[in-house]
């Protein structure tokens, strides 16, 4: 069963940066594709960050150029560094991870940006 646990989730002020982490329980490149998905209050899941096997990355327009999707095989993590926080940009925080006919998902990470 593959396991997606994420962590680095916390308060931050606005204009400050987090970076988030997804470790999975096998070899990352399993998978096509791996990314981030967010859920503010009231708010239906958004695509935030993905990137697939071949390292070619796709971003939500609100978040380009402050958020960078990263990886690496071998600490099978994938990261999502944001910067430029805003309060828009609370939401739960999700890992995700595809292969043909499958879909899996972290327990999610709780980012509240406020002052």
């Amino acid at each position: 069963q593959v396991q997606l646990v994420e962590s680095g989730g916390g308060l931050v002020q606005p204009g400050g940066s987090l970076r988030l982490s997804c470790v999975a329980s096998e070899n990352i490149f399993n998978f096509n594709i791996m990314g981030w998905y967010r859920q503010a209050p009231g708010k239906q899941l958004e695509l935030v960050a993905t990137i697939n096997v071949g390292g070619i990355t796709n971003y939500a327009d609100s978040v380009k150029g402050r958020f960078t999707i990263s990886r690496d095989g071998a600490e099978k993590t994938v990261w999502l560094q944001m910067n430029s926080l805003s309060p828009e940009d609370t939401a739960v925080y999700y890992c995700n991870a595809q292969k043909p006919r499958r879909n899996y998902w972290g327990q999610g990470t709780q980012v509240t940006v406020s002052s």
